[in-house]
C-alpha cells in the first residue's frame, strides 16, 4: 500500500526488484508476485496474496482434534504412516490460481529451489535458466507445490514436464528448504552466474561486484530466543526423539532449518560489511514469536491475523 500511495495504484512489488526469490512459502508468493495477467501485469497485488492466505489456510492446514494417538491425521505417531495432510486444496488452489502460467512468463526474475528426493540434490527453478536448460521451463503451478511439500507436513511432488521442445525431464521433489531455507545467497549467486555467462551488463556490473547489490531479504519468523535442549538431555535421544520431541516439535527439523537460515545471514552480513556497503543488506525477520504464532501450521482464524499483526 505504501508504494501505491507513493507510484499509484498499479505500481506491483514486481516492479522494483530485478530478481524474486523465495523458498517454500515464500516460492508460492515469489509466483504469485510476479505471475502474469492476460495485460502482462502481475496477475495478485500483495494485498490479494495476504486475502489468499486468509482464507485458503484455514482448508489447507486444517486443524483436527487428536482423540486417538495412533492412526489420527495429527500428532507425531499419527504421521508416521503418512504426512500430516493430503495437500489437496492447496495442489488445487494453486493449480486454479496460476493456471497455464510457465516460469519463462513472469515478470521479473525469480529463483525457487526444491529438492529432488529421487536425484538427492537441489533443483533450483530460475527464470534465468529457461534459454540454457528448457527442461526445467515447469508450470508455476508444479514448481509451487513441489518447493512446499514440507517433509512430514506434505506430500511429495511428482510431474514430468513433457511440454518441452526438448527431452522432457522428471521430477520428484519436496521442499526446498531443505536445500536453501533461505534463498538470498542462492539469488545472488544466480545473478552473478547470468551476468558471467551472458557476458553482457545485465544488471550493469560485475558478476562478483556485490557492492552493487541491493538485497532484501524477509524471513517468516522465528519462535523467541530461549535454551532449547542441553547435551546432557539430547544426549541419551534415539531416532524417535530426535524425529519428535514430545509431540511438540520436531528438533531435527527445526535444527537443520534454523542452521541454514541463519549461515545465510551470518555470511551476507560480513560481506556487504567487509564492502563497507551495510546499508545495501537488510534482513528483516521476528525471532519473538511464541505459543501457536511460532508453529508452522495452526492457521486457525484467531492465530492467522495475530500473524499479520505480527507482519504489520
Amino acid at each position: 500500500m505504501t508504494l501505491q500511495r507513493v507510484d499509484g495504484k498499479e505500481a506491483r512489488l514486481a516492479d522494483y526488484f530485478d530478481v524474486i526469490a523465495g523458498t517454500s512459502t515464500g516460492g508460492l508468493m515469489t509466483a504469485m508476485l510476479t505471475a502474469p495477467n492476460g495485460c502482462n501485469r502481475p496477475k495478485f497485488s500483495a494485498q490479494e496474496i495476504l486475502d489468499f492466505y486468509m482464507l485458503k489456510s484455514p482448508s489447507i492446514f486444517r486443524q483436527r482434534p487428536c482423540p486417538y494417538l495412533f492412526g489420527s491425521n495429527c500428532g507425531c505417531f499419527g504421521n508416521l504412516c503418512g504426512p500430516k495432510y493430503d495437500g489437496k486444496v492447496l495442489h488445487e488452489e494453486i493449480e486454479d490460481n496460476l493456471e497455464g502460467i510457465k516460469l519463462h512468463q513472469t515478470l521479473t526474475n525469480v529463483v525457487i529451489p526444491a529438492f529432488d528426493i529421487e536425484l538427492l540434490q537441489p533443483t533450483i527453478f530460475s527464470s534465468f535458466d529457461t534459454k540454457s536448460a528448457p527442461s526445467k521451463d515447469a508450470y508455476l503451478s508444479d514448481i509451487c507445490i513441489g518447493t512446499s511439500a514440507a517433509p512430514v507436513y506434505l506430500p511429495a511432488h511428482y510431474f514430468n514436464n513433457e511440454d518441452s521442445n526438448f527431452l522432457p525431464q522428471e521430477f520428484n521433489l519436496i521442499d526446498g528448504g531443505v536445500a536453501a531455507n533461505n534463498p538470498t545467497l542462492l539469488a545472488m549467486s544466480m545473478v552473478s552466474k547470468n551476468i558471467f555467462q551472458q557476458r553482457e551488463n545485465y544488471f550493469e556490473t560485475e558478476p562478483a561486484e556485490y557492492k552493487n547489490f541491493r538485497v532484501l531479504s524477509l524471513g517468516t519468523g522465528l519462535a523467541k530466543q530461549q535454551k532449547y535442549h542441553s547435551a546432557k538431555e539430547v544426549a541419551k535421544w534415539g531416532m524417535l526423539r530426535w524425529l519428535c520431541n514430545c509431540f511438540v516439535d520436531m528438533p531435527i527439523i527445526n535444527i537443520y532449518s534454523e542452521a541454514s537460515t541463519d549461515m545465510v545471514d551470518i555470511m551476507l552480513s560480513f560481506l556487504f560489511k567487509s564492502l563497507e556497503k551495510e546499508g545495501k543488506y537488510l534482513r528483516i525477520q521476528d525471532d519473538t514469536l511464541t505459543g501457536d504464532a511460532a508453529s508452522m501450521d495452526i492457521a486457525t482464524g484467531e492465530n492467522l491475523k495475530k500473524l499479520e499483526k505480527i507482519g504489520d
